[in-house]
């Protein structure tokens, strides 16, 4: 940057939560970053950044960017602020920490954070030890992923998976409950190049998504009932003798209790729950246990049940039972995030053992009851939210910001932008973006390890995750050392491990070459051998864990929802220009995405009187939704889909689909059932004539 004219060339990588954790190279002049694109020579990337990325430098100069402190003066939600100074702003945090510690102690204040920035330091480093040595109340982030690794946990000991670079060498690719082609764009060129090789692609999930629509085979399965699906392909896997029985003799325990348990699921008995033919239950598990390497994509969309966990432990049957982690492309693949994290100095870089006393931990998606409950003992006084936007995000929104609006809760926001949040915050702090911060960025959908380099100063007069935390604490006079280290020491202590897969992955060679690949054999295969990490050493069909605390030991369907008759099922998903809340604020984005739609069956459209195109209102037990209804083909009867995010409704009234669901507890993992939110959809005539 100190050449003046002259073009400049800095590696990053996205921090966005998504599980393609581009490498980017932006080009800057003269202090301004110019063109940001994909690194062609990252073999993940190739040179390709998504609809949103794209356009991150608009988002990075936007006019609405936060610049400065703000103060609210005006009612709480009404988005009203002036500006003030950083010192003025982190006294009055300072003294109103200090008041609620000395009144209500310590737990009266919560930190609330999830995945709006994934980088290692920005998301979790000094934040975790100030609040460590504090005592406030921790935050469980189970909204999203500690459901799946759960369930994957009750059955192979962890959430470890096959590469997914690999997925060239399988040759039945199951993409259950994923769009791959919108959520994990680059996976999908690794997907056709099996395709290109002979694998055959198949798509199980409720709405014909684009990716259902790419793939030789959809399997259009009712919502919820993906574990009964599953027991009905073991019912017929163990009938015809498709078990790799060499294999789960040595590799795995309880094989007797699982084919009793199966017994009970033959494909004629789960055909009305499912929605699938029993002809068709027998030819998919016929074609998954015969062609090999057989492989399973699950991701993220099947845990917003309330039986999210029992989903993933069914599915991790599946791959043993067959035999399918032998094999090169073999097994099943979610999220390689909890495998890149175990290789870290986690512990060096949290210091969670700077905790001198017990802390309570709330569980985020209960946000709204928490801020409204009085029986909650100490009631939260003040709120620090960075990383996330908890009006937008979590569900039953009303009763997240009836939280909020509450005139005794001091709220801090740090963000880019004025979000849905922070409008109801009593101080507003600028954030910077990933163009103006270092961080090391692992990933949750391959095996490189990323350096995020600043590329230009900090806009105005933001300040990253981690300055943040450091003026916090010299505000709240703490004197350890710990809380001031540099981001760049913060890094270098992460780095700090002897495990053999990051061996030769420093932080100086990172900043040499952008991004390095995880240290193992190219044919790496995590459970060919067994292995597992249960307390057995196998692969648990059967679970002594599950049973001690009153689950059921052996693969269920769970708990499916069904709702009251005339109800239907509200399915919400991704889309192309949103990500969750981010970039629904950017005009051009919302114009790309156009107005809220809910898609709707053609009977479902003309049992209800309505026509495509109208206005209708989309109502729950906890609110409703002006949206427009469309006649889709992409659904099934009694199943509508909404699109996740964006920023208004049809109306031009901010509301959110999350204003419709309610926060369902899932079996165990602490997630939220999302998906089983049942709606009735009405003409809104009434309502649009207002």
């Amino acid at each position: 940057m100190s050449n003046s004219g002259l073009l400049q060339i800095v590696r990053g990588a996205c921090g966005h939560d998504c599980p393609d954790t581009c490498a980017w190279i932006a080009e800057t002049q003269d202090g301004v970053a110019v063109r940001l694109y994909g690194d062609p020579d990252h073999p993940f990337t190739r040179g390709v950044l998504c609809a949103k990325v794209n356009h991150y430098l608009e988002r990075v100069y936007h006019p609405d960017r936060l610049l400065y402190p703000l103060r609210r003066c005006g009612p709480k939600g009404s988005g009203q602020f002036q500006r003030i100074s950083w010192d003025a702003a982190l006294q009055e945090i300072s003294a109103r920490w200090r008041r609620d510690i000395s009144e209500y102690g310590a737990e009266s204040i919560l930190p609330f954070s999830s995945a709006g920035n994934q980088g290692l330091i920005q998301h979790s480093s000094l934040d975790q030890r100030l609040f460590s040595l504090l005592g406030v109340s921790r935050l469980e982030r189970n909204i999203c992923g500690a459901v799946a690794h759960e369930g994957l946990c009750a059955t192979q000991g962890s959430g470890v998976g096959v590469n997914p670079e690999d997925l060239v060498h399988s040759r039945y690719i199951v993409l259950w409950g994923t769009n791959t082609m919108v959520t994990n764009l680059h996976l999908w060129p690794v997907v056709e190049e099996a395709r290109r090789r002979g694998a055959k692609i198949v798509v199980v999930d409720p709405i014909r998504t684009r990716t259902a629509a790419a793939a030789d085979w959809h399997i259009a399965v009712r919502p919820g009932s993906d574990t009964a699906l599953a027991l009905a392909m073991m019912h017929v896997i163990i009938r015809e003798g498709r078990i790799d029985h060499d294999y789960v003799s040595r590799y795995a325990t309880g094989f007797e209790q699982l084919s009793e348990r199966v017994s009970q699921y033959a494909p004629e008995s789960v055909t009305e729950v499912t929605g699938v033919s029993a002809a068709d239950i027998e030819k998919f598990a016929l074609e998954y246990s015969g062609v090999g390497p057989s492989l399973l994509r699950p991701l993220i969309g099947l845990e917003h049940h309330r039986n999210g966990a029992m989903m993933f432990r069914v599915l991790a049957c599946l791959p043993v039972l067959t035999g399918a982690w032998r094999h090169r492309g073999g097994g099943l693949a979610r999220s390689t995030g909890a495998f890149q994290y175990s290789m870290l100095n986690m512990e060096g870089l949290l210091q969670l053992g700077l905790s001198q006393r017990f802390a309570r931990s709330l569980n985020m998606r209960d946000l709204g009851r928490d801020l409204c409950s009085t029986a909650l003992s100490p009631q939260i006084r003040s709120l620090l939210v960075y990383n996330s936007n908890p009006a937008v995000s979590l569900p039953n929104q009303h009763l997240v910001r009836a939280g909020l609006e509450r005139e005794d809760l001091f709220t801090v926001v740090h963000d880019l932008f004025v979000t849905e949040t922070a409008k109801f915050a009593d101080l507003v702090l600028p954030a910077t973006s990933q163009l103006e911060h270092l961080d090391l960025v692992p990933s949750w959908g391959h095996h490189y390890v990323s350096l995020n380099q600043p590329a230009i100063e900090p806009s105005g007069e933001s300040v990253a995750n981690t300055e943040l935390f450091r003026r916090l604490a010299r505000a709240l006079n703490r004197d350890e050392p710990c809380l001031y280290e540099s981001d760049e020491e913060l890094l270098r202590t992460a780095l700090q491990t002897d495990h053999p897969m990051m061996r030769g992955i420093t932080f100086d060679r990172l900043r040499q070459c952008g991004w390095l690949h995880l240290n193992h054999e190219e044919d790496w295969r995590p459970f060919a051998a067994g292995g597992f990490p249960t307390s057995s050493g196998r692969a648990e069909l059967w679970s002594g864990k599950l049973q001690s605390v009153g689950l059921d030991p052996l693969p269920s369907a769970g708990e499916i929802r069904r709702g009251a008759p005339g109800t239907l099922q509200l399915i919400s998903g991704k889309t192309l220009h949103f990500l969750n809340t981010g970039y629904s604020h950017q005009e051009p984005h919302r114009r790309r995405e156009g107005v809220l739609q809910i898609e709707m069956h053609r009977d479902d459209l003309e049992s209800r009187g309505l026509c495509d195109g109208e206005f209708v209102r989309v109502c729950s037990s906890l609110g409703e939704i002006v949206a427009v209804c469309r006649s889709s083909r992409s659904v099934q009867r009694g199943v509508v889909w909404m699109p996740f995010g964006g920023g208004q409704d049809a109306l031009g009234v901010s509301r959110h689909v999350n204003n419709l669901t309610p926060e369902e507890p899932t079996d165990w993992g602490g997630g939220s059932g999302f998906y089983d939110t049942f709606v009735e959809v009405l003409r809104a005539t009434a309502i649009v004539s207002e």
